[in-house]
């Protein structure tokens, strides 16, 4: 495990996962909008219409929970639910063109707040990171 100082190597990168949330969390504040929902949205915003089933396995909860979240959403106009034309028993959930619009609204604001972080590394040292955590993601 490489350290600096005292500092293992997964704290640091915890201690930054958590900057990130935090960061996270204010981009989110000016549209009252939840970091689950948020993720939920940006699911529905890559994948179009699917039920709500799939959207748990996306989410990785459990289907009590993503109609919680789908809930608010459609509360605040964002999604909408629909009957599946191929069958009838199963609910589609959408975005809606104001939850488009506000879903990239909140990813500009985030990337603006990820830029400012990562800002503060040289245009190599951000190169290395990418390549680094795309390592890490496969």
């Amino acid at each position: 495990m490489i350290e600096h100082d005292t500092e293992s190597l997964s704290e640091a990168f915890w201690s930054v996962a958590r900057q990130l949330r935090h960061l996270t969390k204010e981009a989110l504040d000016p549209w009252d909008i939840t970091p689950g929902q948020f993720r939920a949205l940006g699911v529905l915003m890559r994948h179009g219409a699917i039920r709500l089933s799939a959207l748990s396995e996306h989410l990785r909860i459990a289907p009590r929970s993503t109609t919680e979240v789908v809930d608010g959403l459609e509360d605040r106009g964002l999604v909408e639910r629909q009957a599946d034309p191929s069958d009838r028993r199963a609910t589609l959930v959408t975005v809606t063109e104001q939850g488009r619009t506000v879903g990239a609204a909140i990813m500009d604001a985030r990337r603006t707040e990820g830029d400012k972080m990562f800002g503060a590394l040289s245009a190599d040292d951000q190169a290395e990171l990418a390549r680094i955590l795309g390592l890490l993601r496969t």
